[in-house]
């Protein structure tokens, strides 16, 4: 079976600058290929429904746009073909010195392999979309596919593509969750803020409890906080 995934990243310079966030994160959404379409139209239709043909992103929300938000989030549970999956790197554990040669963006791309190699399948195939991004190394997303594939002998790893975010609603999707998912954990939002209301929204209708790490086995929505000293 072939699947797509859809990959950002949030609070990432706290990767380098542990002060700035308690977490970073990478996270991503998976569907199967042939939903493609169909999921893209979905999304291109709350956009339309609420009059909104930018981009969606989870530092753009504004009281306005609660109702957008809250479709979008709908049509993520209510939809069964797409998954999502979240990295959680609490920032005052990274050692970029001892582990990755003082190179943080190896370290990044180490993570991003942390995320994807556990939700890659025997017998499938995989592309993989995440955030374009200037990488000072050329060629780490050919790495990343490479170690990837290696590493899942009996699957494909097809690709590992970079994209404008503004042109693919599959990262726009990764953005509102991942931005949500680490916000919680950083406790980042205003009590009464509309950030806060998604965050509730989210634990009350469809979690019935805090947003919080989740067994390796959770399927719809999984929260992986790394444990660096090892294991899950």
């Amino acid at each position: 079976m072939d699947f797509d995934i859809y990959c950002d990243e949030s609070s990432l310079e706290a990767l380098t600058k542990t002060e700035e966030h308690l977490y970073s994160s990478i996270g991503g959404i998976w569907l199967p290929r042939d939903c493609r379409e169909e999921f893209k139209k979905g999304i291109y239709n709350i956009k339309a429904q609420h009059k909104i043909f930018g981009e969606l992103k989870w530092k753009k929300i504004s009281p306005s746009y609660f109702e957008l938000y809250k479709d979008l989030i709908d049509f993520f549970f209510r939809t069964d073909y797409i998954r999502f999956r979240i990295i959680l790197i609490e920032s005052s554990k990274v050692n970029h010195i001892k582990f990755n040669n003082t190179d943080a963006e190896l370290g990044f791309y180490k993570f991003y392999y942390q995320l994807l190699h556990h939700w890659i399948l025997d017998f499938n195939t995989y592309n993989i979309f995440v955030d374009l991004k200037v990488n000072s190394h050329p060629h780490r997303l050919a790495e990343l596919r490479k170690v990837l594939d290696l590493s899942n002998l009996t699957s494909d790893i097809s690709q590992v593509q970079g994209l404008h975010s503004e042109e693919s609603v599959g990262i726009q999707l990764a953005d509102v969750l991942t931005g949500l998912v680490t916000s919680k954990f950083n406790n980042e939002v205003k009590r009464d803020s509309v950030k806060a209301k998604l965050i509730h929204y989210i634990e009350n209708e469809y979690l019935g409890k805090e947003i919080s790490p989740t067994p390796k086995w959770s399927e719809k929505f999984n929260i992986f906080k790394i444990n660096l000293q090892g294991g899950w």
